[in-house]
């Protein structure tokens, strides 16, 4: 028995660290792309074929390891990336210079008819598949948002009978059938190529046949030879010409993409074995007729290769992600009203954690604690709604910007600010500190030490390197500083070998971590840093020398470009850059939500309140802690506001000049713009 039981477990075993996979299994789902990979495998046999009758099926088969890969769109990449399945899309399609890796969702008409966008209400539809991107989320997510269709959500009843009510008749494949969302299907109503008006050419034919008076579909459905029939709704309720469809759709949408489980090995031989096919148009179903976007979709022009860190979540981005949660299942009532803030490190969650237990309220909590190791795993974690919301600095408002986030409270350092409904945002200098026995000027800072706030920072790393990059045209700022501690660079790195730590004398993982947890992160720290010698220059904001009562401010200046160095109370005449102040950052959907939570809350603890048990802009136990301690007020900024118009055109300027040295974009930067379609909120 016992040997018997050593067998087993060493099969598992076996199995587990199986050999890297040497063939490719793509997984269809339909007879005529079954025909089209067999093809395939006989031009490229490192590929085999496996056949399910739906998406769903393939993603259960590729979880099992029973598949490998299929090409998918928006709406089952979201279903791919959930936890029961954790697989992750790998490669985009590419459609070339008309949208690159992104595709728009439009409406298509007939030309002759007169009906608006706002005039739907009773028309019949056509649809390439219930869930999927451009024929059921963005249409029907896009219809709920305007209120055009009714739904309360699915305490109501389920959106599929709001659609049915608001539509005449429809065909959406993958409906229940013999209800009024397959009443205009010819087949069987299936989400696959046995319902000939699955798909986009099935929607388009849908409406072609007069059966449905529009399809939603992308934009390069409609065949060149028949666009003279037919127009876009626009969403402002105006028609364009079917080419007008970047000034005319309802919503730019991630390309369709191949998805497979997370090994970076087998990832690495699916990109290889598609880019090695030879004598076979992986992107033509013309053989195949009438059948269309057989394994990848026709338009398809090249792939794309995905940064290996992203995940389904990252590559559909926040504005997608919103649209795709206002249409699940998930009844409200059940959801705590808390939000839910994002805390980095010990410091930030025991403070956090303190504000959660005052914040509680006629036995409701109006604050619960999320926490990560960094900003960016924080930023990951509001996009995933497993936290809400946090105050960031300007940089890290462009990289939430970046992945979809939007800035919906500005931390107000001004007393007479919080005041004025029609303020603008608070904003601080960026700046230059030595110490006056050094003599050194801007001129003479390369070679020395420098301590910086964090990577990715604005006063601390942005603006002072965007300068140094516009001097030398180096990306590589290991040539102009010889070492120091920018708290977030690779350990190996010269700007690690300064920092400090925790404090611990062995093992401390906390060296040159982004978090309160390393002695000099942030504005303190930095200074800190050079308090103790560990660098020759803090780039830091300019109230935080003039904040710290214990040093002496005489003993420092200020120095900047084409300057000679100036007292620390000069800085209007001599910084790096006027910047924006620090906001809070959440998903678009819960904009309303996090304003009004917060500004309950500052009535209760902000810095006007005197005798709070809890003050939201104070940290005991280090500083700047959740908000910069010098903030007076929340302050919301304006319903529609977008990360660039916040930050400002000089922020923007500097922050896309940096991004020429990739090597400092965050990775959650990369991810999240490594193609064009995050759209701007």
């Amino acid at each position: 028995m016992q040997t018997l039981l050593l067998v087993t477990l060493f099969g598992c075993l076996a199995a587990v660290f199986a050999a890297p996979a040497t063939k490719v299994k793509w997984c269809v789902t339909s007879d005529k792309e079954l025909q089209k990979c067999v093809a395939l495998e006989k031009k490229a046999p490192v590929f085999s074929c496996v056949k399910r009758d739906n998406a769903i099926g393939c993603i259960i088969a590729i979880r099992a390891g029973e598949a490998d890969a299929i090409t998918l769109d928006g709406g089952d990449i979201y279903i791919a990336g959930l936890n029961n399945y954790d697989l992750q899309p790998i490669i985009a399609e590419d459609y070339g210079t008309t949208s690159e890796t992104c595709y728009y969702a439009v409406a298509v008409v007939k030309k002759g008819t007169t009906f608006k966008f706002n005039e739907l209400q009773g028309k019949k539809s056509c649809h390439t598949g219930l869930g999927k991107s451009a024929g059921w989320n963005i249409p029907i997510g896009t219809l709920v948002s305007l209120n055009l269709i009714q739904w309360e959500g699915v305490e109501d009843k389920p959106v599929e009978e709001a659609v049915s009510s608001y539509f005449h008749s429809s065909c959406a494949p993958g409906a229940t059938r013999g209800s009024k969302l397959c009443e205009l299907c010819t087949g069987d109503c299936s989400k696959s190529h046995s319902e000939p008006y699955y798909d986009y050419s099935g929607a388009f034919q849908c409406l072609k046949d007069g059966a449905g008076d529009v399809a939603f579909v992308k934009h390069l459905t409609v065949p060149d030879a028949e666009k003279a029939n037919y127009e876009l709704l626009c969403k402002d309720n105006t028609r364009a010409p079917i080419d007008n469809y970047k000034s005319c759709h309802l919503a730019k949408v991630p390309a369709h993409a191949v998805v497979s489980r997370k090994d970076p090995q087998l990832a690495e031989l699916i990109w290889t074995s598609l880019n090695s096919v030879q004598d076979f148009n992986l992107f033509s179903s013309e053989a195949y007729a009438p059948s269309k976007n057989l394994m990848f979709k026709d338009s398809t022009e090249k792939l794309v290769q995905l940064p290996a860190n992203i995940d389904s979540f990252l590559y559909l981005g926040a504005g997608y992600m919103s649209i795709i949660r206002s249409l699940k299942k998930e009844p409200t009532g059940t959801t705590s009203t808390a939000i839910k803030w994002c805390a980095v490190g010990h410091a930030e969650t025991s403070k956090c954690d303190t504000w959660s237990i005052n914040s509680v309220d006629n036995a409701n909590t109006a604050i619960e604690c999320q926490n990560a190791p960094t900003v960016e795993e924080c930023l990951k974690k509001i996009m995933r709604k497993e936290a809400d919301a946090m105050a960031v600095d300007g940089g890290q408002v462009y990289t939430a910007g970046k992945c979809g986030l939007i800035p919906v409270m500005v931390e107000q350092y001004g007393t007479e600010l919080c005041t004025d409904a029609a303020a603008t945002a608070s904003s601080y200098y960026a700046v230059a500190v030595v110490k006056k026995s050094s003599g050194l000027t801007w001129e003479t800072l390369k070679g020395k030490r420098s301590c910086h706030t964090g990577i990715g920072r604005t006063a601390g790393w942005n603006i002072p390197m965007g300068q140094i990059h516009k001097q030398t045209g180096d990306c590589d700022f290991t040539k102009f500083f010889s070492s120091g501690c920018a708290p977030g660079s690779e350990a190996s790195s010269p700007f690690c070998s300064q920092c400090a730590g925790s404090g611990k004398a062995v093992g401390d993982e906390f060296k040159c971590k982004a978090s309160s947890e390393e002695q000099y992160y942030g504005y303190a720290g930095a200074l800190r840093c050079l308090i103790a010698d560990a660098g020759d220059v803090a780039f830091i904001k300019h109230t935080t020398i003039l904040e710290n009562s214990e040093v002496n401010r005489d003993d420092y200046q200020l120095i900047c470009p084409g300057k000679s160095p100036v007292a620390v109370t000069d800085y209007e005449s001599c910084n790096l850059a006027r910047v924006p102040a620090h906001a809070v950052v959440t998903r678009p959907e819960s904009r309303d939500e996090v304003v009004n939570i917060l500004s309950a809350q500052q009535a209760r603890f902000g810095a006007s309140v005197s005798d709070a048990s809890f003050s939201m802009f104070k940290s005991d136990s280090g500083k700047n802690l959740l908000f910069k301690d010098s903030t007076k007020c929340l302050q919301a900024v304006a319903t529609g506001t977008s990360y660039d118009t916040f930050l400002g055109p000089e922020y923007m300027t500097a922050m896309n000049s940096l991004r020429q040295c990739t090597e400092t974009t965050p990775d959650l930067e990369k991810s999240c713009t490594f193609h064009s379609c995050q759209e701007k909120n």
